[in-house]
């Protein structure tokens, strides 16, 4: 059964078309993952469905009669003066309006105008036992406590729960909004970039509610895990236009290439015939010329209509541009980093029992653990941003250090974009319009504000900062976080070519599989370490 049609959908904003003639149909109980490149309109598609932004005239989105639909922007409007509880608590609308409605008879019971009039009070009792048996088959009592597991499960801490939303972070909020719009219970839920705030444990979490969420599921998500575990249809956004795959992101990957390479044979095969054709027509438009006739003429004005109506393969797109990054380490030290004796507390919470480590050239190593864990602090400790309680950091003699910032508060947000890239690399005006255009910034956006740009677009630039920085000792907080699919490879690419050190905190899986041999679990306070990747050290941790 259909839920939401898209019929001959177009979408322009200023003077830039962002897709045309869309066609899309979702159905009730379809997981879908909706892909492509920043800014490619993946966003806007969603406002469109839920009618904040208008199609072109000609299109239309139609809704099914009866069909809720619930969305999860990538920065959730909610009330700042809510505690986060209350926020999720008000997911349900049915719920929030029998909970108001049963306060306001069971405060009428006790007016005497309503228990001095027997026909009154009984109504009245009535009324109470009617929304009572309605407040128990939404959850009842139970309710409350099934907000709190949910908000648990997605990774918050109780202690946050009657925090108002102003103080917590924007992660924290989304995370509110999720569980909100989940407990909301919509017939589809658009979902854009739910997991990008969620720690390992949490993205599990998300994975088992999506995959049982009884209704449609739209998610637009950058982690080939989570799309692998949880879609059945992939629908690419790409160049303005939609194609649909059955099957998992990996089944689409392979998929997509195959289809790639058959229509680019066909292409060849079909240019061969034309140029065949054209040559055909020209030859008959010269016998027709020099012996002025005109059977020849005619020939060549039918085989030139046959031509007209030929259905067109179109060239396909084999290689897109994308970022162009290389990192120029070299080799440095044998002991890149040694930590002896490190520890970190907050008062009676521990961030960082006393450890001992040493990591050494070329070595990729990867951090984990739980939201709020330490593990930012522990980076931020390696980088001297923070003092440790006790113990010490020693870095070797010859190692030069990069960060980048999960939150990229290491970029300057006033600058604008040339400026930030001018005054690290000491670099002319035309060398620095140069090297922003290698990581996909056209001249009308360098002279932008740092502030003005989107997340992936700031991810970019901190990439740009770190090849800049010359470093051998890399350390990354969180650097898939806003990037594209094919930006994310490309960083991979890149440190897999790095002659030099990585240490890397992440949550995308996909990503450590594919660059970290070793694994660093912070739990607790205790680094404990695992060989291999997230995968080796799923497999390591679930042994007994």
């Amino acid at each position: 059964m259909i839920s939401i049609s898209l019929n001959h959908v177009s979408l322009t904003l200023g003077a830039r078309t962002i897709f045309s003639d869309l066609q899309w149909e979702i159905q009730h109980d379809q997981k879908i993952g909706l892909i492509g490149p920043n800014g490619a309109g993946k966003s806007s598609l969603f406002k469109l469905i839920m009618g904040l932004l208008n199609p072109e005239p000609g299109g239309s989105v139609v809704r099914m009669r009866n069909v809720t639909v619930g969305y999860l922007a990538q920065e959730p409007e909610l009330d700042p003066g809510q505690t986060l509880l209350e926020a999720a608590m008000s997911g349900s609308q049915q719920m929030a309006e029998v909970t108001a409605e049963l306060a306001r008879v069971e405060a009428s019971l006790g007016d005497p105008e309503v228990y001095g009039s027997e026909k009154r009070l009984s109504r009245a009792l009535e009324r109470q036992q009617a929304l009572l048996e309605q407040y128990q088959a939404l959850g009842g009592d139970q309710y409350p406590q099934r907000v709190r597991a949910l908000l648990s499960g997605l990774g918050l801490a109780p202690g946050d729960f009657d925090k108002p939303l102003a103080v917590l972070s924007g992660g924290q909020r989304k995370l509110a909004g999720l569980a909100r719009l989940i407990l909301a219970a919509p017939d589809v839920l658009l979902l854009d970039e739910p997991d990008n705030h969620l720690d390992l444990a949490a993205k599990g979490y998300l994975e088992q509610l999506i995959q049982a969420y009884p209704g449609a599921v739209v998610i637009i998500s950058h982690d080939r895990y989570l799309l692998d575990a949880v879609v059945t249809q992939i629908a690419e956004l790409e160049d303005g236009r939609l194609s649909v795959f059955e099957g998992d992101y990996s089944t689409f990957a392979l998929a997509k290439q195959e289809r790639l390479a058959r229509q680019n044979e066909l292409y060849q095969v079909q240019q061969r015939q034309i140029a065949r054709i054209e040559a055909a027509i020209k030859r008959y438009a010269i016998w027709a010329k020099t012996y002025d006739n005109q059977k020849f003429a005619k020939r060549a004005h039918a085989i030139q209509n046959r031509l007209d109506k030929m259905d067109r393969v179109e060239r396909p797109v084999l290689e897109r541009r994308r970022m162009e990054l290389r990192l120029n380490g070299w080799r440095g030290s044998t002991k890149v980093l040694e930590l002896r004796g490190l520890r970190k507390a907050y008062g009676p919470r521990v961030i960082l029992q006393p450890t001992d480590w040493v990591l050494r050239h070329g070595q990729r190593v990867g951090i984990i653990g739980k939201n709020g864990g330490g593990k930012s602090v522990l980076m931020r400790m390696l980088l001297g941003l923070e003092t440790p309680d006790g113990g010490e950091v020693i870095l070797g003699p010859s190692i030069t250090t990069a960060y980048y910032a999960q939150q990229h508060e290491t970029l300057n947000l006033d600058q604008t974009v040339l400026d930030t890239v001018r005054l690290v690399g000491n670099m002319s005006e035309s060398n620095a319009v140069s090297f922003l255009n290698r990581f996909l910034f056209p001249y009308r956006q360098v002279l932008q504000r740092v502030g003005e740009l989107s997340g992936g677009e700031r991810s970019r630039l901190q990439l740009a900062l770190v090849v800049l920085s010359g470093a051998n000792f890399l350390l990354l907080d969180e650097p898939t976080n806003n990037l594209d699919i094919a930006s994310a490879e490309v960083l991979e690419a890149a440190l897999a070519d790095f002659e030099g050190t990585v240490l890397v905190i992440s949550h995308d899986r996909y990503f450590l599989d594919q660059v970290v041999e070793r694994v660093l679990l912070l739990d607790d306070g205790r680094l404990v370490e695992y060989e291999g990747g997230y995968s080796d050290y799923l497999a390591a941790a679930a042994k007994p």
